[in-house]
C-alpha cells in the first residue's frame, strides 16, 4: 500500500526578518542607560524628602511650571510632526515644526532658569543649604543637562536644514534623534510628579 507523502520540492517561505537598526539599538541602549540614572536621582530625592534639619522646604519655596511643562511636553507633538513632513517631503514643514520644537525647548528651560534665579537669590536655597536643596537641584538639573544636550543637537539639524541639506533620505536619522526628545519629555514628567506634586 503506498503512503502519500509531502511534496518534497514544496518551497518553504521563510519570515521576513531584519537585523534591528543600529541607530535604534544604540539610543534605546542610550534610553535605558539614561533611566536608569534617573532611577537613582529620583529614589534619592523620594528617600530624603522630609529629612532635611534646617529649612526651607519643598512646600515653602516651590511652585508649580504649569506653563513650562505644557511647553516641553507639546515639543513632543511639534517633533513627531517634523518627522511626519520631513516623511512626505515637505521640508519647509519640517523646518517650521523642527524650530518650534526648539523654541518650546528653550521656553522650558528658560522657566528652570528662571526658578533656580528666585529659589537662589530670593529663597536663599543653594546646592548645600540642606538636603532638600542638593537633591532637588541635582535631580532638575540633571534633566535640565539632558534638555540642553537635546537643544544643541536639534539646533544642529535645524541650522543644516536651513542650509538645505536635510532632505527625505534623512528620516531615520532624524527620527532616531527624536528619540531622544521623546526621552527627555517622558523623564519630565516622572520628575513633576515626584519634585511638585508628592514631594511637596
Amino acid at each position: 500500500m503506498n503512503v502519500s507523502t509531502p511534496n518534497s520540492t514544496a518551497a518553504f517561505i521563510a519570515p521576513d526578518w531584519k537585523l534591528p537598526s543600529r541607530g535604534r539599538v544604540g539610543m534605546f541602549g542610550l534610553i535605558a542607560a539614561e533611566s536608569a540614572i534617573f532611577t537613582i536621582f529620583v529614589v534619592a530625592y523620594l528617600f530624603y524628602i522630609g529629612k532635611s534639619i534646617s529649612g526651607p522646604s519643598p512646600k515653602d519655596v516651590l511652585s508649580v511650571p504649569v506653563f513650562y511643562t505644557v511647553c516641553l511636553l507639546s515639543s513632543s507633538l511639534t517633533i513627531h510632526l517634523a518627522v511626519a513632513a520631513l516623511q512626505k517631503g515637505r521640508r519647509r514643514a519640517f523646518s517650521a515644526w523642527w524650530l518650534a520644537t526648539i523654541a518650546l525647548g528653550v521656553t522650558f528651560l528658560f522657566g528652570t532658569a528662571s526658578e533656580w534665579h528666585r529659589l537662589i537669590y530670593q529663597e536663599g536655597l543653594t546646592i548645600s543649604t540642606n538636603l532638600f536643596g542638593t537633591t532637588y537641584y541635582s535631580l532638575v538639573g540633571l534633566h535640565a543637562f539632558h534638555v540642553v544636550v537635546g537643544l544643541t543637537c536639534l539646533s544642529l539639524v535645524m541650522a543644516f536644514a536651513l542650509l538645505g541639506w536635510v532632505t527625505h533620505e534623512h528620516v531615520y536619522r532624524v527620527d532616531v534623534l527624536s528619540l531622544y526628545w521623546h526621552f527627555v519629555d517622558s523623564v519630565w514628567v516622572v520628575v513633576f510628579t515626584v519634585v511638585y506634586v508628592i514631594g511637596r
